[in-house]
């Protein structure tokens, strides 16, 4: 394989002139076996460095200094979330439309896997007329004047909350905060999207002069 102990022993080997050595030359064989042990291991080393200047291929920790660099504090990594579905996460938040009723609809979908319901009490098309778009809790709304700048927003929580292999209550096996069964909050399951997330995406798309009714619901 390219790169490796082998292939960098051979690579020394054949600028070497051959009429110097004989076939068999233990002692030349481990001095350029070591060589090219630590030549390897270089251009291996080189190989990773360059993976993490690009956030396509970036691992590890140098995903959190991306995020760090790009966009502050604002999108740390998640508890035990992987770097695939990190790395997306910063993907979509580079491009992700801002300050505009669809970029906060993309923003949540893409959080939540979920639209949410928006209602601008300003905006007729939600609200809707007299025989337009509108039926006693079927569809529209009352509509405001009062309420500038303002919206509602009902948020939903992602329906694919990890489980864990701990046994529920009052099923076994296990015994009281003994595995295989003891208390868990959500917040604990790896890569679990917290209101408080959804409330900070939010805040991160919709434009500074607004007010964004909240509800989070199942």
């Amino acid at each position: 394989m390219v790169g490796d102990t082998s292939d960098m022993l051979a690579r020394l080997k054949m600028v070497l002139p051959g009429r110097w050595f004989s076939d068999s030359a233990p002692v030349l064989e481990a001095l350029l076996t070591g060589l090219a042990s630590a030549w390897s291991g270089l251009y291996a080393l080189l190989g990773f460095v360059q993976a993490q200047t690009r956030i396509g291929s970036a691992s590890g920790i140098f995903l959190d200094i991306a995020s760090a660099d790009y966009m502050g504090g604002a999108l740390p990594r998640r508890a035990g979330e992987a770097d695939v579905a990190y790395r997306a996460r910063i993907r979509n938040n580079l491009v992700a439309p801002r300050a505009t009723r669809a970029g906060l609809v993309e923003a949540l979908r893409n959080l939540t896997g979920r639209v949410p319901m928006v209602f601008e009490p300003m905006n007729a098309g939600d609200t809707g007329g007299y025989n337009v778009n509108l039926g006693y809790n079927i569809a529209g709304g009352y509509g405001s004047l009062d309420l500038p700048y303002q919206f509602f927003l009902t948020a939903y929580r992602p329906n694919d909350t990890p489980i864990s292999n701990a046994g529920g209550y009052s099923t076994g096996p296990g015994g009281y905060n003994e595995a295989p069964m003891f208390y868990a909050a959500a917040a604990e399951f790896p890569g679990v999207v917290s209101d408080a997330d959804i409330y900070a995406a939010v805040a991160a798309v919709i434009p500074i002069s607004s007010i964004a009714w909240t509800q989070i619901s199942n």
